[in-house]
């Protein structure tokens, strides 16, 4: 089991950038997938980033490809998203999760199925 915070949510113009970053408590941190979901207002939580156990992958949605990424600190149990050309589409709670299946990022990103953080409000607003 991990337990996990989220923080560095908060209000950016579009074009703007922020950074996520998720800390961990736990044996199981350095053995487990990480990733980042997010929840626009009425809709359902859907995949954002992930990284394997060993952080030599990453996997993304469409739609940050090339504008965010996803890095990992197993010594300091953190996990980080650097969000950047944030557009109002990206609003949304941004949610850390930690996931048992060290290297199986597509199966994290569509059945998750571990631990969870608290939430980080994300608005891109001008």
């Amino acid at each position: 089991q991990v337990h996990l915070v989220e923080s560095g949510g908060g209000l950016v113009q579009p074009g703007g950038s922020l950074e996520l970053s998720c800390a961990a408590s736990g044996s199981s941190f350095s053995t487990s997938a990480m990733g980042w979901f997010r929840q626009a207002p009425g809709k359902e939580r859907t995949f954002v980033a992930g990284i394997n156990w060993s952080a030599d992958r990453t996997f993304y949605v469409d739609s940050v490809k090339g504008r965010f990424t996803i890095s990992r600190d197993n010594a300091k149990k953190t996990v980080s998203l650097q969000m950047n050309s944030l557009i109002p589409e990206d609003t949304a709670v941004y949610y850390c999760h930690a996931s048992p299946l060290g290297d199986d990022l597509h199966t994290m990103a569509a059945e998750p199925f571990g631990s969870w953080g608290q939430g980080t409000q994300v608005t891109v607003s001008s």
